[in-house]
């Protein structure tokens, strides 16, 4: 398994980091992401499941369903092999397989938190069918990092879901699934609400590690 890694390789918190369902893990989203969240002090390592890996080299694959893609994350865990406390996560999809793993690991000692970017709470206009049962009694500490106005899950929607208690929520005005607001309506940037998710990932990692 190959990885990308950003950030000092001595910090002493990893965070293991997973692309969305239609983006590889060196897209320009991914590349700000891990960019910004090295500078702020973390040791960001990313990867690619197999069906984006295999588009590399032609393959058209579609992206399973998050359920068979568990054994790759946590191959992905296995294999970072991170010597220090690791919070695994993703944007989008790569956070709710993280999601579905992150429990069993957390367990055993080898997570110490779960972060996810642009969760996708339900399908695009599909409020109705919510990706979120695993969540009203999840035990990793978690951060989600979401915009305001994303269409897999706006601020008036998570309001009403029943989460755990141990996730923590932070919200970007006015920011769509990629967490980018328009400038015209806040006069923020999407560089502004990276840098507040870096702070805020930051924050977290020095609490759960």
């Amino acid at each position: 398994m190959e990885f990308l890694f950003d950030g000092p390789a001595s910090a002493r918190t990893s965070v293991l980091f997973a692309h969305g369902a239609g983006a590889p893990m060196d897209s320009g989203a991914m590349n700000a992401i891990a960019k910004a969240l090295a500078e702020a002090g973390l040791r960001v390592a990313r990867f690619e499941f197999d069906y984006m890996a295999a588009r590399r080299s032609g393959a058209r694959k579609p992206p399973p369903r998050a359920e068979n893609l568990m054994p790759q994350y946590r191959a992905a865990v296995a294999a970072l092999a991170a010597p220090g406390p690791l919070i695994i996560g993703g944007k989008s999809m790569g956070g709710r397989v993280a999601s579905l793993v992150a429990d069993a690991l957390y367990e055993e000692g080898s997570v110490a938190g779960l972060l996810c970017l642009g969760y996708p709470f339900h399908p695009q206009d599909k409020p109705q069918q919510l990706r979120t049962a695993h969540l009203a009694d999840l035990a990793t500490p978690a951060l989600i990092c979401q915009g305001t106005r994303d269409p897999f899950g706006t601020r008036e929607e998570v309001a009403h879901y029943a989460l755990a208690p141990t996730i923590e929520l932070f919200w970007l005005e006015d920011g769509d699934h990629d967490l980018k607001p328009r400038k015209s309506v806040t006069g923020l940037t999407h560089a502004d609400h990276l840098a507040a998710v870096a702070g805020a990932a930051a924050a977290f990692a020095a609490r759960v590690a």
